[in-house]
């Protein structure tokens, strides 16, 4: 491998730091090893904050060792005790995970690995597979996260990955460390079309590329198909995006965003649950009536992985999504499913209508199961229905239930008390503090008590508006339920019980609900940085646009799924195969060619510029120059060809004055009228 040797001479003068200064004086053996162990710390840094503590450690501490040997100039310990070090290390990894298989314990080890061989290092090929070893280890991290974030660390390892398999290339003068890594920069940069041509014409496989199959199957946070106390308060304290939501209609307000997901409709006194019901392949069943009014607005969501089946949509969206390589359900709920569990991004689009009528015509029998109540409950709360079934009217019953709420010190809270078996009781009655799910289970039990059909939907209400790119952004932390009442040529109708207590939960959002706890528990730093309501600060700003730029990397990179590549592909296809695209392909490499070659000549030496002119215009005269001749042996063949005797000249003393110039004396002095000179001489030759 050949390189270009710095000139030692055009180093800058400046005094080095002490740190520099401790560098310059080192051997090339010192420096090299702690370049090496500079690169394999950036590739084992991000794997520290999901390995367990003792393994960060360990890794750390054996990284210092052998830094510590390298400075001391001490021997590398013997083998007799790294290998039951080794042993116990395996050990540990075994009592931490209780298996040695899998994604966490394998980069577990895989980390101890690449720390001990550091202190293994006998010959030069050791070298080779520690370099070897952090690539390896370093596409582990997508494991964990593949972020933008993450791809732009992993870039930045990667140079100094090759800065290091660099350097143990060069076998004397080695140049500068800023030099050295700008060249591996340079060998990322252009292998970067390469990678980049294969990422988009490689045929793509279904599924994650970056997953193990038991891993994929992790639990993740989210909405599921049963309802108890506290469920989903603890969804509030998660920021983990649930989906992004772009309209392609004008957004509905913030009060009409309502995301349904799970309807429950049993109950044991204690949790809300599915009923269970048979799902149908697409379209409506038989029997479930649904009237739309008005225009239906255009959305697509991009979900994330929830390791779920259940879908959310704009309520009211009809059952009829399609999702290419998906296989889809629906049941007479208006809920929507995938057949399995969601372990990878999905995008979909729907259609709803805010709108709509549901079941108007359906009977009291049919509606009998949503009237279900579970016998020796909450006899309070019964007493409280006998006075609402009194009213002879569900809509009064709804009213008053409501005016309850409103009018009662009820309170709207992440930390409710706990509550015993007659949960209902005693939240209406005596704690009168809840959140989302405790209102909407109270509401629906009373509606039953009354003789009203009613049910639990969850899902999500909100989101959060990012300015930058326009997508709606949906959190665990927007996760809520409310309730559905069936009121007889009305149909099914929407009722969130928890508006009447906390409006600004709904109109706007969970942090104008509740305010976040101060900083410090200091009253005084309460609102000091408040991200969720102060929109216009740099802060808010700076989180926007990264969530704009992560959401792009989601939508144009992780999610270049086989569909999106096919469609990708015939819409380039479709583009370039005319003639006008392959004609501005053409110029466009003419125009990179043509720059190419002039950047090549202004780069040129005058001197050899002026050679190469000479051989090119002798060749047109039939006497090009052979690979293997010199100047002189060239002049010596053209003296005796047959060519005048003042072209023979000039071409005497165009050779004579280009070999002065190349292999002569250097004279920076003459130098100027000598190439004056020789172009001169090159015009007389022609």
């Amino acid at each position: 491998m050949k390189h270009a040797v710095p000139d030692a001479g055009a180093l800058p003068a400046a005094a080095p730091t002490p740190v520099l200064g401790l560098v310059a004086r080192m051997t090339r053996d010192k420096a090299d090893t702690l370049l090496l162990l500079l690169a394999a710390l950036m590739v084992l840094l991000p794997h520290f904050a999901h390995l367990p503590l003792w393994t960060s450690i360990t890794a750390t501490l054996t990284l210092a060792w052998r830094a510590a040997i390298t400075l001391l100039g001490r021997r590398l310990p013997p083998l007799w005790i790294l290998l039951p070090v080794s042993v116990l290390a395996m050990g540990g990894v075994y009592l931490s995970f209780r298996t040695l298989l899998g994604r966490d314990p394998g980069v577990a080890m895989l980390a101890l690995l690449l720390a001990f061989k550091l202190l293994e290092m006998q010959a030069r090929r050791d070298l080779y597979v520690v370099v070897f070893l952090c690539f390896f280890l370093l596409l582990t991290d997508f494991f964990y996260s593949q972020s933008i974030f993450t791809a732009l660390t992993m870039m930045a390892t990667i140079v100094m990955l090759l800065t290091a398999l660099v350097t143990f290339q060069y076998t004397g003068i080695v140049p500068p460390l800023k030099q050295r890594l700008l060249m591996a920069a340079r060998i990322f940069l252009v292998a970067a079309p390469l990678g980049l041509l294969l990422f988009v014409a490689f045929p793509r496989i279904q599924g994650p590329l970056w997953g193990l199959p038991g891993d994929a199957r992790s639990g993740r946070t989210g909405i599921s198909d049963t309802m108890a106390p506290g469920s989903l308060s603890s969804l509030a304290a998660s920021d983990d995006v649930a989906f992004r939501v772009r309209f392609l209609d004008p957004r509905p307000r913030q009060n009409q965003l309502y995301w349904r997901g799970v309807v429950l409709s049993n109950y044991d006194g204690r949790t809300w649950t599915r009923s269970g019901r048979p799902l149908y392949r697409g379209g409506l069943p038989a029997g479930l009536s649904i009237h739309l009014r008005g225009p239906g607005i255009r959305h697509e969501i991009t979900m994330e992985p929830s390791g779920k089946r259940f879908l959310f949509t704009l309520e009211f969206t009809e059952p009829d999504l399609r999702i290419p390589g998906q296989r889809l359900r629906s049941s007479d709920e208006l809920e929507s499913y995938v057949m399995e569990p969601l372990h990878e991004r999905l995008r979909y689009r729907a259609k709803a209508y805010p709108d709509f009528s549901l079941q108007g015509e359906a009977s009291p029998a049919r509606t009998a199961q949503w009237r279900q109540l579970p016998p020796g409950f909450n006899p309070r709360a019964l007493e409280l229905a006998a006075s609402l079934r009194a009213l002879d009217d569900p809509q009064a019953a709804v009213r008053a239930v409501l005016r309850k709420f409103r009018s009662e010190p009820y309170r709207y809270t992440l930390t409710p008390p706990a509550l015993g078996r007659d949960a209902v009781d005693e939240f209406l009655f005596a704690s009168r503090a809840g959140f989302c799910e405790h209102y909407a289970s109270a509401f629906v039990y009373l509606m039953r008590a009354a003789g009203i059909p009613a049910r639990v939907v969850t899902g999500y209400q909100g989101g959060e508006l990012n300015p930058v790119d326009g997508y709606l952004i949906v959190r665990q932390s927007d996760a809520h339920a409310w309730a559905e009442v069936w009121l007889g040529e009305q149909g099914w109708q929407r009722v969130d019980p928890t508006a009447a207590v906390a409006p600004q939960r709904v109109e706007q959002s969970l942090a104008r609900a509740i305010p976040a706890e101060p900083p410090f528990g200091l009253e005084g730093l309460a609102g000091l940085v408040d991200l969720q309501n102060d929109r216009a600060s740099w802060l808010s700003w700076l989180r926007f646009n990264a969530n704009a730029i992560n959401n792009s990397w989601n939508q144009w990179v992780l999610d270049y799924n086989p569909e999106r590549q096919r469609n990708f592909l015939a819409e380039l296809n479709f583009a370039l195969g005319n003639w006008r695209s392959a004609l501005g392909l053409a110029l466009v490499a003419l125009l990179l060619f043509a720059a190419q070659r002039l950047r090549a000549g202004r780069g040129l030496d005058p001197v050899d510029a002026a050679y190469q002119a000479f051989c090119r215009q002798m060749a047109r005269r039939g006497l090009p120059r052979a690979a293997d001749e010199g100047p002189r042996s060239y002049a010596a063949r053209l003296l005796a060809a047959a060519l005048p005797e003042d072209k023979k000249a000039a071409m005497k003393e165009f050779l004579e004055l280009y070999g002065a110039l190349k292999y002569g004396v250097p004279d920076s002095g003459g130098r100027t009228h000598s190439v004056k000179r020789l172009n001169t001489l090159l015009m007389q030759s022609r």
